[in-house]
C-alpha cells in the first residue's frame, strides 16, 4: 500500500508538473472537476445523464485547457522537451486524447445506423431518447477507455502502475479541486503560468 500511494503521488505531481502550468488550464480543470463531482452524483439516480455531464462540461473543459492553452515548446521549469514529456506520460497523452476524443465524437453516429445498438438499449423515439441513449454510449466509452488503459499498461509496464493510474483519474476531480481552487483568482490578477512548478 505504501509503494502504491508513492506511485499514486508521483503520477499527480508528474501531471502537475508538465502539464499544467497554464493558469487558464487550472481554471478548464478546477471547472472540469467541479462538474465531474455532478456526474458522480448522478451516477445514482441518471447513469446517461451522468455520462452528458461528464463529456460535455467535465471533458471538453478538461481537454481544451490541455490542447489549447498549454505551452508546448521545450519546458524550461522541467528540463524537458515536449516530446519527451509525451512519450513519458502514464495516462493518455495527446495523441491517444485525440483518439479517444475521435471515438467518443463519433460514437454517436452508430446510434443512427443501430438503433438499438445491437440489441444492447431499447431504440430512440424522439431527441430525448437519442440523448439519453448517447449518455449510455458515451458511459460505455468512458468506462472503456478506463479499462483499455489499465489494461494497456498491465501489458507495457506492470498491473500496479494501471491501478494507479485508474485510481488517479477517478480520485482527479478532488484532487484538482484542492490543487487549483486559488487558479482563477490568480488568472484575474493577470498571471498566466503558474510560477511554483519548481517546487517539488
Amino acid at each position: 500500500m505504501k509503494e502504491f500511494l508513492q506511485d499514486l503521488r508521483v503520477q499527480r505531481w508528474d501531471d502537475h508538473r508538465y502539464y499544467h502550468h497554464s493558469r487558464i488550464n487550472q481554471t478548464l480543470h478546477l471547472i472540469s472537476a467541479i462538474s465531474f463531482l455532478l456526474a458522480y452524483a448522478l451516477l445514482f439516480t441518471d447513469p446517461a445523464m451522468a455520462a452528458l455531464v461528464a463529456w460535455l462540461v467535465s471533458m471538453l473543459t478538461r481537454q481544451s485547457g490541455h490542447f489549447f492553452f498549454e505551452p508546448k515548446g521545450y519546458d524550461e521549469i522541467n528540463q524537458a522537451t515536449h516530446e519527451y514529456k509525451e512519450d513519458i506520460k502514464v495516462g493518455y497523452n495527446l495523441q491517444r486524447k485525440v483518439v479517444l476524443m475521435a471515438i467518443w465524437a463519433l460514437s454517436p453516429l452508430l446510434l443512427l445506423w443501430q438503433q438499438d445498438l445491437f440489441g444492447l438499449i431499447e431504440p430512440h423515439a424522439d431527441w430525448r431518447g437519442f440523448a439519453h441513449n448517447v449518455g449510455l454510449m458515451w458511459l460505455a466509452v468512458g468506462v472503456g477507455g478506463l479499462v483499455f488503459r489499465v489494461l494497456q499498461l498491465f501489458a507495457l509496464k506492470d498491473l500496479r502502475t494501471g491501478l494507479v493510474w485508474a485510481s488517479k483519474i477517478l480520485t482527479d476531480p478532488f484532487h484538482d479541486i484542492m490543487l487549483y481552487h486559488k487558479a482563477p483568482l490568480y488568472l484575474l490578477r493577470g498571471q498566466l503560468l503558474d510560477p511554483g512548478h519548481k517546487a517539488g
